[in-house]
């Protein structure tokens, strides 16, 4: 009988400690992003995002009383490695969930084999209209693909606004990258000028590592363009300043969001001064959330003169976290369709940086940014700022649902 208790006693104690161990596996989330190369500013930048993020989480007690790992890999911005990554991620480290993706092309070739595997993908960065209507219903019966960045349809409608209605500019030129990215979003362009019953007077293309545009800027010249509306990715976008100033020709740039990068900024220094974009988040400490957050990354990351690369990109990838996180929570669980099926119908607010997401999502839309969230940031001594003072002083805004 000692004999059989002693036996049952130490199985009894074998199980209460695999359980333990078992417990104790961390949470792994993928993190998927360009970290070298022309678009690595915005990569970076969301990585240290989700980093800080990751690391107050853990700090709190983690999740499920788990510790999130984050595996990161760099996609280097091309299709190909991004799906290999995607791969390696879901078949290989066996992830909960991934966060990530700066380039649209990037996303709509990787983000396929996170739906096969029902494991929820979290766009942080990314733009393109089309990246979550991928695997919309009803066609899919249930999407895995999520986004917290403010989508193309949403940021077309405020360069033409700011550059029509508010600056009163009736020709309007359209320089638009190659990619997936710049051509997409220049369609999104030609659909809000033609509400607004306005046809470009020229469009034209560059392509990636382009370091002239005087011909697409002649063209525009030519056309009798006053304004310039931009859509791409990396530093292409400082050679368009940077080229109008060797024409001695100055228009005002008027732009997606990536004219807020570091490497714009930095490459066409006085020349790209006055440029304007949308932004979902700027380097401000105008509520008590944003200067934590500003005050926490600095002191992490110490950035090169305190500013942080890409912003936007930051703010994004530290609150795509936490919005998971809530996620894991609620389902009490890191099973993937728990996870999503939890996304869409959030019971509790998440306050992050960019606004407070009050059910962000729902089964059939997975946009988290509504069309009242965006302000427009203006390129002002080497740095991002408010454009209108308004917005500066307004701090956060709430999510819209009705925007939607």
């Amino acid at each position: 009988m000692q004999f059989r208790f002693k036996v049952m006693a130490g199985a009894v104690a074998f199980a209460l400690s695999a359980s333990m161990a078992v417990a104790a596996d961390p949470i792994k989330i993928g993190v998927s992003g360009p970290f070298t190369g022309g678009s690595s500013s915005m990569g970076v930048s969301m990585r240290d995002g989700v980093r800080l993020a990751a690391s107050e989480i853990n700090k709190s007690g983690g999740v499920l009383g788990r510790q999130i790992e984050l595996v990161e890999r760099d996609e280097e911005a091309k299709n190909e490695r991004g799906v290999q990554v995607a791969q390696e991620l879901i078949n290989k480290e066996k992830v909960v969930a991934t966060v990530g993706f700066i380039n649209t092309g990037v996303a709509l070739a990787s983000q396929r084999f996170y739906q096969d595997a029902k494991i929820p993908v979290f766009n942080n960065v990314a733009t393109g209209t089309v990246i979550t209507q991928q695997f919309k219903p009803p066609q899919y019966p249930d999407n895995y693909v999520f986004r917290n960045s403010a989508k193309d349809s949403i940021q077309a409608p405020m360069i033409v606004e700011e550059a029509i209605t508010r600056r009163g500019f009736k020709k309007p030129a359209i320089l638009a990258d190659s990619t997936n990215y710049g051509q997409l979003g220049r369609q999104d362009l030609e659909k809000a000028l033609k509400a607004k019953g306005i046809k470009p007077v020229a469009e034209e293309k560059f392509n990636i590592k382009d370091v002239d545009m005087t011909a697409q800027l002649l063209k525009a010249k030519q056309a009798g363009a006053d304004v310039i509306l931009t859509y791409g990715i990396g530093p292409e976008l400082a050679q368009i300043a940077n080229g109008m100033a060797k024409l001695g020709w100055k228009l005002p740039l008027v732009g997606s969001w990536t004219l807020a990068m570091a490497n714009y900024i930095d490459n066409s220094g006085v020349n790209g001064e006055g440029a304007r974009m949308p932004q979902t988040f700027i380097q401000e400490p105008n509520t008590p959330k944003r200067k934590a957050f500003i005050d926490a990354y600095l002191a992490m990351f110490k950035p090169k003169n305190n500013r942080i690369d890409s912003a936007v990109s930051a703010a994004q990838g530290y609150d795509s976290v936490y919005l998971l996180a809530a996620a894991i929570k609620q389902a009490g669980s890191t099973d993937g369709p728990k996870v999503r099926a939890a996304l869409e119908d959030l019971k509790t607010p998440v306050d992050g940086v960019v606004t407070t997401y009050d059910r962000p999502f729902t089964h059939d839309d997975h946009d988290a940014i509504t069309a009242n969230i965006p302000v427009m940031g203006e390129v002002k001594g080497g740095r991002v700022v408010y454009a209108y003072d308004t917005d500066l002083k307004a701090g956060s805004k709430v999510r819209e649902k009705a925007a939607k």
